[in-house]
């Protein structure tokens, strides 16, 4: 069976993403719906993990953030109390800001380089303030990963494949 194209992968995660991100316009706080979705996107990019060009280092901080990400979802949807997930989501989010900006620094594209790097900053950097910071001040990562993941699937695979590096498993 012939893998998925990275275009696909790229963009399962933002189409998955979309409820979740109305959901923090519109839905009210304790609300577990979007959740479900959380879970399937922090899913998707498993396969995203895997096909991007990082140090392995780095692709293991992308894991942990996908698996503390979905331990959040499974644990809000069986209510265990926001007090309780929030941290353990903002712990996940250092991971995936490292993830997002190292993988980023190794894309060909400028623009994916730079969207990542700032994306992936936001990401980590946003809970060594939560504690003081509003939670809206998170959003403006959340609709830059839509961005980022929107760059990687109309330019990674292509620029990747210039380079040489398509597919590579890690990058010393």
């Amino acid at each position: 069976m012939p893998e998925p194209r990275f275009r696909t992968l790229a963009l399962l995660p933002i189409v998955l993403f979309i409820p979740s991100l109305v959901s923090f316009a519109i839905s009210e706080p304790g609300v577990v719906w979007p959740e479900y979705s959380g879970v399937f996107f922090h899913l998707a990019i498993l396969f995203l993990v895997a096909r991007m060009d990082a140090p392995a280092w780095a692709k293991a901080a992308g894991y942990s953030w996908i698996a503390l990400d979905v331990l959040t979802g499974i644990l809000s949807i069986n209510d265990v109390p926001y007090e309780i997930t929030w941290p353990v989501r903002l712990g996940g989010h250092v991971f995936a800001g490292l993830w997002i900006a190292v993988s980023s620094v190794h894309a060909r594209s400028v623009a994916i380089r730079v969207v990542g790097v700032l994306t992936g900053v936001w990401l980590g950097a946003f809970s060594f303030v939560a504690d003081v910071a509003p939670e809206e001040a998170l959003y403006p990562a959340g609709l830059l990963i839509v961005v980022w993941f929107g760059l990687l699937s109309v330019r990674y695979e292509q620029d990747q494949r210039l380079r040489g590096t398509q597919n590579s498993t890690s990058v010393p």
